[in-house]
């Protein structure tokens, strides 16, 4: 027995009928959201800038919506080993980038395997901040920016920056301040910002500039000295540091940000639910006095308004 074929009016309402289901499916699952623990991937490696803000806006978050946010630490290539790993992940909610300043310097340096704007959906700026902080190990002969770039001068090529990676903000700094002075130095990139400064306090490399968070703990302890801070004042989490500005570079002035992004193709529902939650963390005043101490400012934007700040 043969079956009829049906014809081209019926594949279409089949075809049509079969697409409905999917959109009943991934609304029906957007409006259940989240059925398990969230993961935030973070492409650096623990103690740094990222994993210690993640963490406390993960904290944050599990709290909002019952369900535990793990941090997956995925360190390398500057962070687009993490970021490969969203874009690929499946579109449910259930797998978040915490992404920052690498996201939008590396498609200028290096080639991606994965399209920053078509494999992401913006959910939320979450804070912009903090500064960098040039920092030396306690027992180094430089106090001051001038010392550092005096010495520079007198011995091209032999002072070692430890950086978080090629291409990072650590490394930008340090190009802008050759450029700016003339100097010449050795990059020498890690995994990340808390292995350089590892390799400064252990004096294996002569200065890095990790971000404000990751470094206060460490100068708390006199493991590190201070030389200055990016921003364009200085910061009430380390008053008694000087900017750039102050050290006798004009204009020098750099700051990163923390956002979080989802896959592509992640139901609309689901990355308004995000933003809302997100936004009320944000609002929250321990939560933005807690980022005061780190030198950043809580935002909470749009989707919208991050994908256009990306």
């Amino acid at each position: 027995m043969t079956t009829a074929p049906c014809p081209r009016g019926c594949a279409i309402r089949t075809l049509a009928c079969a697409w409905s289901l999917l959109l009943l499916a991934a609304s029906v699952a957007a409006q259940d959201y989240p059925v398990k623990p969230i993961r935030f991937v973070i492409p650096f490696p623990a103690s740094g800038f990222s994993d210690i803000l993640g963490r406390l806006l993960g904290q944050r978050l599990a709290q909002a919506v019952g369900q535990p946010v793990v941090n997956d630490n995925r360190p390398g290539a500057s962070g687009n080993i993490g970021a490969d790993i969203v874009a690929k992940a499946t579109p449910d909610g259930h797998t978040l980038l915490i992404n920052s300043f690498n996201f939008v310097v590396n498609p200028g340096v290096t080639v991606l395997p994965f399209d920053p704007v078509r494999d992401f959906a913006a959910v939320s700026l979450i804070a912009d901040g903090p500064p960098l902080v040039m920092a030396v190990a306690a027992s180094a002969p430089y106090r001051t920016v001038k010392d550092l770039i005096g010495y520079a001068h007198a011995n091209p090529g032999r002072l070692n920056f430890a950086t978080s990676g090629a291409g990072t903000a650590p490394h930008l700094a340090i190009e802008l301040i050759s450029r700016l002075t003339g100097i010449k130095v050795t990059q020498v990139p890690y995994k990340g910002s808390a292995p350089a400064l590892t390799a400064v306090v252990s004096g294996e490399v002569a200065v890095t500039f990790p971000n404000l968070p990751a470094v206060v703990p460490l100068l708390g302890n006199a493991r590190l000295r201070a030389l200055a801070v990016t921003s364009a004042q200085r910061t009430s989490a380390l008053p008694e540091v000087p900017t750039f500005i102050e050290s006798g570079l004009p204009g020098f002035e750099l700051n990163g940000f923390l956002g979080v992004l989802a896959p592509a193709r992640t139901p609309r529902q689901i990355i308004q639910t995000l933003h809302r939650e997100f936004s009320a963390i944000s609002r929250d005043s321990a939560f933005s006095d807690r980022l005061k101490d780190y030198g950043m400012r809580a935002v909470g934007s749009t989707p919208e308004e991050f994908a256009t700040f990306l």
